[in-house]
């Protein structure tokens, strides 16, 4: 980038290889409209990071909803939804060369807020006015799509440079910023987290004093929020700004009431809550399913309700893993998370100190089939969790646990060999066996596959892909011949 005449920031050829050739066109109808349009928002801060970026919102100072219209007619847009109320259309495009993207084209705008709703009053106002109502200054930029102009931004709050620092900074007073759209706070929490930066002190204390304001945000866009910091690289860093500033006792009071250490006698124990952090980043680093971080966030959920001290055996939080999954329950519904995934939390919640034990050398084949059966398919997950819950900072006692689980693997692989029982998946599907002799869906495959499973369990074939198709083509090759005349 360089600097033009009047102070704006111009983007050099490099930088705008990420800007896709439709986009212009887009500006150029704009020309033609006679209207100013911009690029505004995410997808020029991911630019400038040199990150990819979903997101395309395009400003312009005019009507947009005859614009909207005009863009989808002439570019053959697709999906067009229009939202007239609040000036702003939203509609798929196809770049030759990046593919179909989706583009929401709004109207500058003014807001203004009551003190006891989170819904504006929304006015038509200018590039500034529009720009001054972001969230954060490296939200407040907008780059130029006009021919007059084209590639320069405008960066009215320095936003480029806090983008550099890694810095998150509103652009007008935090308390002012925060008190117009509550859901704001979470995007604090939310923006460390995944681009690892940091909010300014002063950003952080009007969190912390606003933090009953979230109250009137409808959960469902609270939780939007909260799982894309679940989806972070790091999630560690948005969930302690969370707890930091209080928001995580508004919106997870179980989960807040982990933090801290109790001491007894000279005893204490870890600190549940940050111990809770770690184990989330340590699943993140391994795993993309967002359900495994969600089990990892609530797998300790209990330890406050079950902790005891005895002077013989110290701290204990026995039934915590049983316990907590009644509040998974709780939590699911609290936040109004989708019903599916609660099951295989809860699943993991109540196995995750099962592989534990295990390590053991006495231990029976029975009780490695028991732990392969109750997680089922679930089951490298939950190896995953378990070894995520090890954050000792005593390197030979983490050396010796991840021995024991690899022990616990050894014996899971050992005992899936010899007993194929265990299995509770055929090496070979139903789509597998129509695909590989051709045939329809039907009575036929349900026999093949029957046999081919009691093959497996018997031990007539070994526990292999190859080993079932070519089991699968000698018995429908003795079908086909005892058919035959």
């Amino acid at each position: 980038m360089s600097d033009n005449c009047n102070g704006q920031l111009v983007m050099t050829p490099h930088s705008l290889t990420a800007i896709p050739e439709l986009l212009y066109r887009i500006g150029d109808l704009a020309d033609k409209c006679d209207i100013a349009c911009y690029l505004v928002g995410g997808y020029v801060r991911d630019m400038l990071m040199q990150r990819p970026c979903a997101d395309i919102d395009i400003m312009v100072i005019g009507d947009p909803v005859s614009f909207a219209k005009t863009v989808h007619d002439e570019l053959h847009g697709r999906n067009f939804v229009l939202f007239e109320r609040f000036r702003t259309a939203q509609l798929e495009l196809t770049d030759t060369i990046q593919g179909s993207f989706k583009v929401e084209l709004v109207g500058a705008r003014k807001e203004s807020y009551n003190t006891d709703s989170r819904k504006p009053v929304t006015l038509i106002g200018t590039l500034d006015d529009d720009l001054s109502r972001r969230d954060f200054t490296i939200n407040a930029l907008a780059l130029t799509l006009n021919v007059e102009g084209r590639n320069q931004i405008i960066d009215r709050f320095q936003g480029v440079e806090d983008i550099e620092a890694r810095i998150l900074r509103t652009p007008l007073d935090p308390q002012q910023t925060f008190s117009d759209d509550p859901l704001r706070m979470m995007r604090t929490a939310r923006f460390a987290a995944q681009l690892d930066f940091k909010p300014l002190p002063e950003v952080l204390a009007a969190m912390e004093t606003m933090r009953e304001r979230l109250r009137i945000v409808s959960m469902e866009r609270v939780s939007h929020e909260f799982l894309k910091i679940m989806l972070s690289p790091r999630p560690s860093l948005g969930l302690t700004i969370l707890y930091e500033t209080g928001l995580l006792k508004e919106l997870m009071p179980e989960v807040a009431a982990m933090a801290g250490i109790e001491q007894v006698d000279g005893m204490g124990h870890k600190d549940t809550l940050f111990h809770t952090f770690q184990v989330i980043d340590n699943v993140a680093a391994h795993s993309r399913n967002l359900w495994l971080r969600v089990a990892a966030l609530l797998h300790d959920i209990a330890k406050p309700v079950t902790k005891r001290f005895t002077k013989s055996t110290g701290w204990t939080f026995h039934g915590h893993d049983a316990v907590g999954i009644k509040f998974v329950s709780k939590i699911f519904r609290y936040m109004r998370w989708p019903h599916d995934p609660l099951d295989y939390v809860q699943k993991m919640v109540r196995l995750h100190h099962r592989p534990i034990p295990l390590s053991k050398d006495e231990i029976s084949d029975s009780a490695i089939r028991r732990l392969m059966f109750d997680a089922g398919e679930d089951l490298q997950d939950l190896m995953t969790l378990c070894k995520a819950d090890v954050t000792s900072k005593n390197p030979k006692k983490v050396i010796r646990i991840m021995s024991n689980f690899n022990l616990v693997e050894a014996k899971i692989a050992e005992v899936g060999e010899k007993d194929q029982l265990a299995k509770w998946r055929p090496p070979v599907s139903g789509e597998d066996i129509m695909q590989l002799l051709g045939l329809p869906e039907g009575k036929t495959v349900g026999i093949i596959k029957k046999r081919m499973e009691n093959a497996v369990i018997d031990g007539l074939i070994p526990y292999d892909r190859d080993a079932a198709l070519n089991f699968i083509r000698e018995i429908y090759q003795e079908m086909t011949n005892s058919d035959k005349p």
